[in-house]
């Protein structure tokens, strides 16, 4: 007799929720954080532009000139002149553009590791829905076995002539009905395969669905809004904009300050040398004009979006904290009500008994199995949420 109490299952099912960070879960995202085509393709972009932020800092080219003058009236030898030179910006001015360039590495990294969330967090929520077939494919093969021995008793009692072929009919299609909703659970399953892989470079993911580890239980949202001022990319690359933009005024103070050039000239004339170090400046009267100004006034509107940006984010956040919460209280008033119902077990000792129906047992059945359906699908949308809220920790 197949011995099948599906509340002792749904408890064991139920008794490790939680966002899937297992060991098999991280594995997977480190596989597609290492071969994931858009990750490799921005952190060339980044070393370019990091590259190409270097080269700002770099001195001009050193000029050389000559001056070699044979022809015209004059009784002396011919006159020759060479000179070599150096020009440069104020030495003040390259420090500061060299922090105002590391400042800009640190955002360039916060924007891989936002880029690196807008890559990961679809890629969790995809193994998470793997573990959810996982699950629904566990619970829909017992499922295809309890309809199969439904179908092969009432097929005896056919033979029997204790029931109609009407009967028969319906425990034969309730028995192909499981079995077609397991095939669907192995296509959604191939196509969620198919996008893993895609997004793993083109290589076959190495992933082994297992149960969701730890608790749906969260934070307060005061707690996970401070460790998310912390870690997040999102906002920290707000502060790193208004630290670039305060650099960006030290950056143009330095540059009214004079440029510089420095170098060697010599000459000759009617068997005579001379020889000797050349300076020279250059007073930034004109080019100057207004780029403090216009960095201090960059600097203010950062500092007003970063503070506009901060609070539409931290608004954002807690109404999905809010949403969360919500959707946990109904999960577990669910979950409770679904232990005070009667099982499978019972439902197919009182068929084998003749107390009930085959109509009768399949109605009783198919509430309860749906119930049963729909605390997974909430479970899951559980998961996915935690995802989403938690998506700093990636």
């Amino acid at each position: 007799m197949l011995k099948n109490n599906v509340l002792a299952f749904c408890v064991c099912l139920f008794s490790f929720v939680a966002v899937a960070q297992s060991p098999s879960t991280m594995d997977a995202l480190q596989q597609i954080e290492q071969n994931n085509a858009t990750l490799k393709a921005f952190s060339s972009l980044l070393e370019s532009k990091k590259l190409t932020q270097k080269a700002l800092n770099n001195l001009p080219d050193p000029q050389a000139g000559a001056y070699y003058l044979p022809f015209g009236n004059h009784t002396s030898g011919d006159y020759t002149e060479f000179q070599v030179t150096q020009s440069f910006e104020f030495p003040t001015v390259y420090s500061t553009r060299g922090t105002l360039i590391d400042m800009q590495e640190a955002q360039n990294a916060m924007e891989y590791q936002l880029k690196r969330q807008e890559v990961l967090l679809p890629a969790l929520k995809l193994l998470n829905e793997l573990i959810f077939l996982d699950k629904k494919e566990d619970v829909e093969q017992i499922r295809v076995l309890q309809s199969k021995k439904i179908f092969d008793q009432t097929n005896e009692l056919f033979e029997l002539e204790q029931v109609g072929i009407l009967e028969l009919n319906k425990a034969k299609i309730a028995w192909i009905q499981e079995q077609f909703k397991l095939d669907i659970l192995g296509s959604d399953r191939k196509k969620i395969m198919i996008e893993l892989k895609n997004m793993n470079g083109g290589m076959e993911l190495d992933f082994a669905p297992n149960d969701y580890v730890g608790s749906l239980i969260v934070d307060d949202p005061e707690s996970l809004w401070q460790e998310k001022m912390q870690v997040d990319p999102e906002l920290r690359i707000l502060g790193e904009q208004e630290n670039v933009a305060q650099q960006q005024i030290k950056l143009s103070k330095n540059k009214t300050l004079p440029n510089l050039t420095a170098g060697y000239n010599y000459q000759g004339v009617s068997g005579s040398t001379y020889s000797g170090i050349y300076g020279g400046i250059s007073i930034p009267l004109w080019s100057s004009r207004n780029t403090v100004k216009a960095a201090e006034a960059n600097y203010d509107y950062q500092k007003s979006f970063t503070q506009v940006k901060t609070d539409v984010l931290h608004t954002k956040f807690l109404g999905k904290y809010e949403v969360y919460q919500v959707l946990l209280k109904k999960y577990q008033e669910y979950q409770s009500t679904l232990q005070s119902l009667g099982s499978e077990e019972l439902l197919l000792q009182a068929f084998e008994l003749g107390e009930l129906s085959f109509m009768q047992y399949y109605i009783e059945l198919q509430f309860y199995q749906k119930a049963l359906d729909s605390m997974l699908e909430m479970e899951n949308q559980l998961v996915q949420s935690k995802a989403e809220l938690l998506k700093h920790q990636l």
